[in-house]
């Protein structure tokens, strides 16, 4: 009761100084109306507090994230319901959602008043263009009574958890050349070239099972033939994303950064799809096996998370990925880097990998002056040259390119690569 006695409004207050007015003056004028306009003066305010102090215990909130998992600039809807647990009914109640900065002002709901065991249901929507895990809630709830004489606040300490992942955006498919890796005899690819009787057989080696003779080949070659232990060759694809902060320009969800997060999960989710068995690597620690976990949202979490690294570099990178090298396809995706970085890339080129760089150009997320935007394109040229010189295939990316268009540059063959390594020894031989 103290405490709601604490949450008399100004009006509330205001009653009980008007009933203490009229107390004073019906002893000293000696009217007993007075007394009775005193009394109640005084008794709705007290009331009003009874009143909101009982229902304030009995109620229940539940709230709803629809969805939990969101693209940057998507929207989610949040619905919460309450539900009045006792057998008095409540009056009007005020809510208020506590949100991150990041997912807009706080939205102020009014309630009717709920009657006895009655339920409820508000909404609203919340909106995210920056990536991250954001808590939604606690809400605190505002009860007052119908003449607004007492307001009570309620915080419920739960709290839900909303998602923003980076955009992905949808790629074309492209034949991509060095995406087969593994160890063994492809079945298809023997058939393409043999036929099906010799599809799978080799000579005979001494301990090999004899139940695995192939008398047809055996009968044709004059040798004894055995089928092949088939070990179907795999689809696997590395996406490996710089975090460097040196690599990257602008700031907010316009920057360099934001784009390479997007293009890898792009990326990811696309060669996923595809059939690869695909792993996603950062230099900031991420190690993402996705061949170890249903669906694409825990690896899109894991892009929801990751920030730029302000002690990232390039050997570390490579460290990293090549801890769990298979060969296959490496997709990187680079931001600014020196000559000496980019030559260090070519130890990504192991167990004869296949290496697709989409190197931006992040120097173009800046409005430089003139002289230093020539030295800018310079210094990305001579970057650029190093990849190749490296066995990379570059595709550049500069400010305002999509990535849906850049995709198929991806599966061009070395000889579409050529033009672009004497344009930048044109760049270079500037510089010198």
């Amino acid at each position: 009761m103290r405490e709601a006695l604490r949450g008399l409004t100004t009006r509330g207050r205001s009653f009980l100084a008007a009933a203490a007015a009229a107390l004073i003056a019906s002893l000293i004028l000696g009217e007993r109306d007075l007394l009775r306009v005193a009394v109640l003066l005084a008794a709705l305010p007290l009331l009003s507090a009874a009143y909101v102090g009982r229902t304030r215990y009995r109620l229940s909130c539940s709230r709803t994230l629809d969805p939990h998992r969101v693209q940057v600039g998507a929207s989610a809807r949040v619905i919460l319901r309450l539900q009045n647990l006792s057998r008095l009914p409540t009056g009007t109640m005020l809510l208020e959602d506590r949100l991150p900065y990041a997912l807009g002002s706080r939205p102020r709901l009014v309630l009717e008043k709920l009657g006895a065991h009655q339920a409820s249901s508000v909404a609203y929507t919340v909106r995210a263009d920056v990536r991250g895990r954001y808590e939604v809630g606690p809400l605190v709830v505002r009860l007052t009574d119908p003449f607004g004489l007492c307001e009570l606040t309620r915080a419920f300490p739960s709290v839900d958890r909303l998602t923003v992942i980076p955009q992905v955006v949808p790629l074309p498919s492209v034949r991509l050349a060095g995406e087969f890796a593994g160890s063994g005899e492809s079945r298809a690819r023997s058939v393409a070239v043999h036929g099906e009787d010799d599809a799978a057989t080799r000579e005979y080696r001494y301990g090999d099972d004899l139940r695995r003779v192939h008398w047809r080949s055996t009968a044709r070659t004059g040798e004894l033939m055995v089928r092949r232990e088939e070990q179907p060759w795999e689809s696997r694809a590395t996406v490996v994303l710089d975090t460097r902060s040196t690599a990257h320009r602008g700031e907010g969800p316009t920057a360099s950064f934001e784009w390479a997060v997007s293009a890898a999960a792009s990326v990811a989710v696309h060669l996923r799809h595809a059939g690869y068995k695909m792993r996603l690597v950062t230099d900031a620690g991420v190690d993402v096996d996705a061949t170890e976990i249903d669906g694409d949202g825990p690896l899109l979490d894991q892009l929801a998370d990751v920030r730029l690294a302000q002690r990232g570099d390039v050997g570390t990178l490579i460290e990293r990925v090549r801890r769990r090298s298979d060969g296959g396809l490496i997709i990187g995706i680079f931001g600014l880097l020196s000559s000496a970085e980019a030559e260090l890339l070519a130890g990504f080129r192991t167990n004869n990998a296949t290496c697709v760089a989409l190197f931006i150009d992040s120097s173009t997320w800046l409005n430089l002056p003139t002289a230093a935007r020539e030295e800018a394109d310079k210094a990305h040229g001579v970057a650029s040259l190093a990849l190749l010189r490296s066995g990379w295939r570059v595709v550049e990316v500069p400010h305002g390119a999509k990535l849906p268009a850049l995709w198929p540059q991806a599966g061009r063959g070395s000889q579409g690569f050529a033009w672009r390594a004497a344009s930048a020894e044109s760049v270079a031989g500037g510089v010198r």
